[in-house]
């Protein structure tokens, strides 16, 4: 094992909102920094905020990238925080005629697994090493310390672990909130379910924001206050995004005299359409590719998907004579219904853990990553959105007594963990009972909508689909098995066919 180099200057190429905060943290735990982008604004605008903090002298301008490798030390470190696709290849290509065996590329970037380990492929071959590495906790935490998970081969990760140790969140004990995710295009592939999980989570706690809103007509300042106290106690204690929509809630504009932003925010989410976030569409992706049932993080990322054509929604109103606008719900004590809608988003946001961790382990067991799920675990603590120090603490046994290879008694999966069990099993009223108010509303509420069905169907052993089966075979042969057989657990085609209808 190679011992780990004491870095003191690494290259950032990619100065946006993350590479700049990253930047500018290198910096101030003491690294040079050599900057590298196609927007001189961008590199000023860092120069300028590192002189407010007096660590200008750690920032370095380079317009090449042969100026840029010849500033660096031995072994050269890059880190990226670039756009994906084929922006990073680009990069890479210019850099390549500079870089020597045991270089180390750190890819920051929320990109393609994929990308990642075809990236790994080009590079092991002129001994250099490629790390795949997510980064969560928003333009915030790369500046102050953002939640880290890196993928690669053991050797090239130890090499750069006690660098990101020093940089990483901290969670309450002080633990730096990175650690080896697995080999391959695992880092990149965790934080790409992160990013599912935290829609799943995000949309359930909006759904939750509307119905308080319109449904019981709570103003900002109550709904702030019931996020707050949801945040401080219970199964969603420590969450992250119940903090921030708390804070959202009751934030005011002092140069608009003092109203509430968030009555201004229009109701559209474009980032999955524009392109400046890929991660949400590859979950899903990966979810139908890896034969995971995961509705509350798919159905919200349709949610966002719809909301981002405001243009097609106002011609569809118009077309349909108007829309079904929320209504103010007939609740006769509020307070036990606010405890059954804390409980919904509370099983909502635990459900799409653990669809989450589904698409995780599936793709593990298919390319082999030997996914640390403790280390994984370490990188949620803190610093990243999906921080829900409730629920992590639910899920902690199952996730530090992880035992690679024991995918047929489906260890990873958080249904069958009765401690887990439990807990969905005691939302399933509060969140049935929100659902049946919220839909004769016309409330919208596709993630907490979907977690009911997720729990109903994915514990019940008769389903409609006993017809659908039928269908299939009636005008595709495709067969079936039957009621009472054995060895009919898993998904294997059946054994028998019936002549519904002569050919």
């Amino acid at each position: 094992m190679a011992q780990a180099p004491e870095f003191n200057k690494l290259a950032m190429i990619g100065c946006g909102n993350m590479g700049g905060g990253m930047a500018l943290l290198f910096a101030e735990n003491g690294l040079h920094v050599s900057l590298s982008d196609p927007s001189e604004t961008a590199i000023d605008y860092i120069i300028q905020q590192a002189k407010k903090t007096g660590i200008d002298d750690h920032i370095h301008k380079h317009k090449d990238y042969k100026s840029l490798c010849e500033s660096l030390g031995s072994p050269k470190l890059f880190v990226f925080s670039l756009p994906h696709g084929a922006v990073g290849d680009a990069v890479l290509d210019g850099l390549m005629p500079f870089l020597k065996r045991g270089d180390i590329i750190l890819d920051c970037a929320n990109e393609h697994w994929e990308n990642t380990e075809r990236r790994q492929g080009k590079c092991v071959t002129k001994g250099i090493r490629y790390i795949g590495c997510g980064v969560s906790g928003g333009y915030q935490a790369a500046r102050r310390g953002p939640s880290m998970c890196p993928g690669s081969d053991n050797e090239s990760l130890e090499m750069v672990l006690p660098l990101l140790r020093k940089v990483a969140a901290k969670d309450s004990q002080g633990r730096p909130c990175v650690g080896k995710a697995g080999l391959g295009g695992a880092g990149h592939y965790v934080k790409m379910i992160h990013n599912g999980i935290e829609h799943g989570m995000m949309s359930a706690i909006s759904e939750a924001w509307g119905i308080m809103v319109w449904g019981l007509g709570m103003d900002n300042e109550e709904v702030g206050a019931t996020f707050e106290k949801w945040n401080e106690q219970g199964g969603l204690r420590g969450t992250f995004l119940i903090d921030i929509t708390s804070k959202i809630s009751r934030t005011t504009d002092p140069s608009s005299n003092n109203e509430y932003v968030l009555n201004a925010v229009m109701d559209k989410v474009v980032q999955d359409v524009c392109g400046e976030e890929g991660t949400g569409v590859w979950s899903n992706e990966e979810a139908v590719s890896q034969h995971v049932a995961a509705p509350t993080l798919t159905t919200s990322h349709f949610l966002r998907l719809a909301s981002a054509y405001r243009g097609e929604r106002a011609r569809a109103k118009e077309a349909f004579g108007g829309d079904w606008p929320a209504q103010k719900l007939d609740v006769q004590d509020k307070a036990h219904f606010l405890e059954d809608l804390r409980m919904a988003v509370y099983t909502s946001c635990l459900a799409a853990f653990a669809q989450g961790l589904n698409i995780i382990e599936s793709a593990n067991q298919t390319n082999k990553w030997c996914i640390d799920y403790a280390q994984v675990l370490q990188i949620w603590r803190a610093g990243c959105i999906i921080q829900a120090d409730g629920i992590e603490e639910l899920i902690r046994p199952v996730m530090e007594g992880y035992e690679n290879g024991q995918k047929k008694n489906g260890q990873m999966n958080l249904l069958f963990h009765h401690h887990v069990a439990k807990e969905l099993k005691s939302g399933m009223q509060p969140l049935k009972q929100v659902v049946l108010k919220a839909i004769a509303g016309d409330h919208v509420i596709p993630a907490l909508g979907a977690t009911l069905d997720y729990l109903k169907y994915s514990t019940s052993l008769d389903l409609p689909t006993q017809m659908t089966e039928a269908q299939l075979d009636y005008f595709g042969k495709h067969m079936y098995d039957k009621r009472g057989d054995l060895d009919t657990a898993d998904p294997i085609m059946g054994k028998y066919h019936f002549e519904w209808k002569p050919a």
